[in-house]
């Protein structure tokens, strides 16, 4: 289904804005997380860690969910379709993906977050750990393929695309 280029376009501007968001979300938690590791003092490495959850449940969060449901909107009203070319296919399951791995991973963020607020309370020390630069590391990377599938669009269509081209009189079917 195709829908008048007025609207596509205007959900195409959505979805870039939401992933463009999502990764700058992404950057900034990575500053975050590096700063953590490297500060040298105590309250430093707990308020980054303190920071890290709610940039996780106020921006992260919504906009990776809102990545995946435009970019599943976007493919619905444009000829690309949801599971006629494997480069969008691929995006939705990186996509799927991420956000299961960021909705778990929230739950570390919390205690992360919980633990260094404890610990400043008492006076201890939080010892910094690598966790949140590892995952922002592999956000960021994952990101960065959705976006160089975007761009370049490789060709090849899933067997459903086949089909579809083979069902419409008159159509050649890409190789």
């Amino acid at each position: 289904m195709t829908v008048r280029t007025g609207l596509r376009k205007a959900a195409l501007m959505v979805h870039i804005a939401v992933s463009v968001g999502w990764l700058g979300a992404v950057a900034a938690s990575l500053a975050l997380a590096g700063f953590a590791v490297a500060a040298e003092d105590p309250r430093s490495v707990s308020a980054a860690y303190v920071v890290l959850e709610p940039l996780g449940w106020l921006l992260l969060v919504p906009l990776s969910i809102a990545s995946l449901f435009t970019g599943v909107a976007q493919s619905l009203i444009t000829v690309w379709g949801l599971v006629r070319h494997y480069w969008v296919l691929i995006k939705l399951l990186l996509n799927v993906l991420a956000v299961a791995v960021l909705l778990l991973y929230m739950q570390t963020l919390g205690a992360l977050a919980d633990t260094a607020l404890a610990m400043t309370a008492g006076g201890s020390q939080i010892v910094p750990g690598f966790s949140p630069v590892i995952h922002t590391v592999g956000a960021m990377a994952l990101l960065f393929v959705a976006l160089a599938l975007s761009v370049y669009k490789p060709r090849g269509l899933t067997p459903a695309g086949y089909r579809n081209r083979r069902a419409v009189p008159g159509s050649r079917v890409a190789r």
